[in-house]
């Protein structure tokens, strides 16, 4: 489990193909100072399991599933990514719980000035993953945490402040660039839970019990 907040970014150097999905290969300095093999790491908030660590370096493997869901095939050489270990027991939760699943990789529409070195993130959500999306809810974008703003027309707003503009890949992304979308996992267990409610209960008959062999 992670928190969406990024501790560094790392740069890949290399995305290997192979015959099913790709090995990833990324430099870092902080993630990798207690990174051991088997261990989970978020890159651009996919949760991958690490295998070779140095001290500058780490490899994973990255799924087809993954390849297709998320924007990790869509980035070359030198790309910079957003790195978080996993959550601690004794750590803080400064973000949300972010599990590293992603959703979808969505269109990335802009990310415009507001003054102060402030900035507005605009990002397209699909209408399958809209009703997961609430005002002032959490969601994360390639693995930051951030808090809706505006959602209007498929098209979601989030204030980017200094700290994470700087400290994260948001900065270097175009429009048109596809980014990795988490919607908050309490969302989706709300939902199922309310379906199971609206579900019509089944009744426990004689004729059933007998078609059961009691």
């Amino acid at each position: 489990m992670f928190t969406g907040i990024i501790e560094e970014l790392g740069t890949i150097e290399s995305l290997e193909p192979k015959a099913t999905g790709a090995l990833l290969r990324l430099r870092a300095r902080i993630v990798t100072e207690d990174l051991k093999r088997g261990d989970s790491v978020s890159v651009n908030g996919v949760c991958l399991t690490a295998l070779d660590v140095s001290a500058a370096s780490f490899t994973a493997d990255v799924s087809p599933e993954t390849m297709d869901r998320s924007n990790l095939g869509d980035l070359g050489t030198g790309a910079l990514v957003n790195l978080e270990r996993p959550l601690t027991p004794s750590g803080r939760l400064g973000g949300h719980i972010v599990q590293g699943h992603i959703d979808g990789a969505v269109e990335f529409v802009s990310l415009e000035p507001l003054g102060d070195d402030n900035w507005w993130l605009k990002i397209r959500v699909p209408p399958e993953l809209d009703r997961y999306v609430v005002l002032k809810g959490s969601i994360a974008i390639d693995g930051v945490s951030l808090t809706v703003a505006s959602l209007e027309d498929g098209v979601l707003g989030a204030t980017i402040i200094p700290l994470t503009y700087e400290s994260t890949a948001l900065h270097t992304y175009r429009p048109g660039v596809r980014v990795n979308l988490e919607c908050d996992i309490l969302a989706k267990y709300l939902e199922k839970m309310l379906e199971s409610v609206k579900a019509p209960q089944s009744k426990l008959t004689e004729e059933k019990l007998r078609e059961m062999g009691y």
